[in-house]
């Protein structure tokens, strides 16, 4: 059973909802700009977590008013952290999220237990992000490869609609699976161009200033990686961001790419049982 969880933040409020039980974890999805898609963890994680997803700003129900940078997202989720009731919690990332959660553990690593990422962009160099954009096309069958990388540099310009966005995505989605002939359906999904633009171009000058890079070290929180070996998001961004952490559990899913819990279910919810139980 869900039940609303809503947080006030600068501009508005973050809408999100509770399910579940056991440890109290925050979820952040993928993204960035894109509605929450992570409903699936409900299902996963059943009696091993109690959670808290969210639809990040940009995106109604949420605030969809910026500003859209990194420290606007970790606001946001001390928010959501607060409105839940928790002084301190597990994060786990999805993609974006799990690249998200890094910055939020460096930040406020007194209201974290420990960070979970999961599939997620790397935290050093550019964080595997030119690979993944090329193996991502390679993917694609040629007849929408073209007009697929058009819409989406035309999104990461902040121009373009969310109508031609989200067709992108839909040209691209098979891509993000091991085996694109098995790919589920793409659930619906709303998409904010100006917060997709600005939130990339946010974490891209992080990145480049090495901000995780110099950071992580210091980070005495445990942390678990999880990463599908076929994840266009390149497995060794998952072995470069472990290398940079004191107490970190790095698991690999064969025969998985980004969507572990769609391409190869249990296995998510195994390495995160597992962790959880040795902390």
């Amino acid at each position: 059973m869900q039940t609303p969880v809503i947080a006030a933040v600068d501009g508005g409020t973050i809408v999100g909802t509770r399910a579940g039980s056991g440890a109290p974890t925050l979820v952040l999805h993928g993204g960035p700009g894109l509605s929450d898609y992570t409903e699936g963890l409900e299902d996963e994680l059943a009696d091993l977590c109690e959670l808290v997803r969210y639809t990040q700003r940009g995106v109604k129900p949420s605030v969809t008013s910026g500003p859209f940078t990194v420290e606007q997202h970790v606001a946001d989720a001390v928010a959501m952290l607060d409105a839940a009731g928790w002084d301190r919690a597990w994060v786990l990332g999805h993609s974006w999220g799990g690249h998200l959660a890094m910055h939020l553990a460096i930040a406020h690593p007194d209201r974290l237990l420990g960070v979970i990422s999961v599939s997620a962009l790397g935290s050093a160099g550019d964080g595997g992000a030119a690979e993944f954009e090329a193996e991502m096309m390679a993917r694609t069958p040629p007849a929408d490869r073209d007009r697929a990388e058009e819409l989406d540099q035309r999104a990461m310009a902040g121009k373009g609609t969310e109508e031609e966005a989200l067709e992108a995505l839909r040209m691209v989605w098979r891509a993000y699976f091991a085996h694109p002939e098995h790919a589920t359906p793409m659930p619906p999904l709303r998409l904010s161009v100006p917060c997709y633009a600005e939130t990339f171009e946010s974490l891209t000058a992080h990145l480049k200033a090495g901000y995780l890079e110099r950071h992580l070290p210091d980070l005495a929180l445990p942390a678990l990686i999880v990463h599908g070996r076929r994840d266009p998001i390149p497995y060794w961004s998952a072995e470069q961001t472990a290398a940079l952490l004191r107490d970190v559990s790095l698991e690999p899913i064969e025969d998985c790419g980004h969507l572990p819990w769609l391409e190869q279910p249990g296995q998510l919810r195994r390495h995160i049982s597992g962790f959880l139980a040795a902390h």
